[in-house]
C-alpha cells in the first residue's frame, strides 16, 4: 500500500516513530542508532527508516517544517500504516530565562494560534492539545534512567518563523506558560488525540529569544543525542 505521501509497504512501519523535522536528521538517528536499518520512505526526499534498537523494532521519520507538514505525514502514519505512537524529537527556542541551550524539554501542553485542530475537527474550539500522558511518564522514566535532566513545560506552537513584531513572544511566555516555541507539536497532539493514538515532543532548546544565543544548523542536525537517546529508551516500551 502507498499514501500520496509515503511510498511505504504494509508492514514497513514500526509501531512507535520517532518523527525529527529535519530528514537528514531522521538518518542521522537511524544510521547512529538502529541496526538492520530499511528505508521506507524517500517520497519528497522526507526519509522514512525501520530498524531496530535492542532488538526492537522502531522507525524514524522527517515530518517537514510546521503544522500542515506534520499534519500530513503522523495522520497517514497513524491513521493507514497502524502506527500506535509518534515521538517528535525536535529543537525550540526558549522564551524562559530558566532555559539554556542545548537543554531537553518535554512538552506537556501545546499552545497555539493556529486554525489546524478547528479545521481539521470543526468540534474542536480549544487553544490547547495535549500529549498522551503514559507516553510522557516513559520519557520521563527514561531521562531519569539516563541520568539526563529534563524539564517540562507548555510549549507554543507557531505557524510563524518571522515575526514582525519580535518582542510579542514575551507576552506569550506571560499569558500562555508558553516557556519555549516550535511549530509541530499542536498539530501532532490533536491528530493523536482524534484518532485514539499516542504522541508526545521532547525537544532541544537551539536558541533563546531572551539571550539571542543561537545554534548552528549543522549542530541541531547532530548535536541533539541526548533528547534521542531518551526518546529511544521510551520507545522501547512501545516496540515489538
Amino acid at each position: 500500500m502507498s499514501t500520496p505521501h509515503i511510498e511505504a509497504s504494509k508492514g514497513a512501519v514500526a509501531k512507535i516513530v520517532l518523527m525529527p523535522g529535519d530528514p537528514l536528521r531522521a538518518e542521522f538517528i537511524a544510521n547512529t542508532y538502529l541496526e538492520n536499518v530499511t528505508r521506507f520512505n524517500t517520497v519528497r526526499n522526507m526519509f522514512g527508516f525501520t530498524g531496530t534498537y535492542q532488538g526492537k523494532q522502531i522507525s524514524v521519520m522527517g515530518s517537514g517544517m510546521g503544522m500542515p507538514s506534520i499534519g500530513i505525514y503522523s495522520y497517514e502514519l497513524f491513521k493507514f500504516y497502524d502506527v500506535e505512537a509518534i515521538i517528535r524529537v525536535g529543537s525550540c527556542g526558549a522564551y524562559d530565562a530558566k532555559l539554556n541551550l542545548y537543554d531537553v524539554v518535554l512538552a506537556d501542553a501545546a499552545w497555539s494560534e493556529s486554525s489546524y485542530a478547528k479545521t481539521q475537527d470543526s468540534l474542536y474550539d480549544k487553544d490547547y492539545t495535549y500529549p498522551d500522558k503514559a507516553l510522557n511518564a516513559s520519557l520521563v522514566e527514561a531521562a531519569k534512567s539516563l541520568e539526563i535532566p529534563l524539564k517540562q513545560g507548555t510549549i507554543h506552537s507557531s505557524d510563524v518563523f518571522y515575526r514582525e513584531h519580535f518582542d510579542v513572544y514575551k507576552d506569550i511566555h506571560a499569558n500562555t506558560g508558553s516557556v519555549a516555541v516550535e511549530m509541530e507539536s499542536f498539530a501532532l497532539f490533536h491528530n493523536a488525540n482524534v484518532l485514539g493514538k499516542k504522541a508526545a515532543c521532547i525537544l532541544t532548546v537551539s536558541d533563546s529569544l531572551v539571550t539571542h544565543e543561537a545554534t548552528e544548523a549543522s549542530e541541531r542536525q547532530v548535536a541533539f543525542t541526548k533528547m534521542m537517546e531518551i526518546a529511544l529508551a521510551a520507545a522501547l516500551h512501545y516496540a515489538d
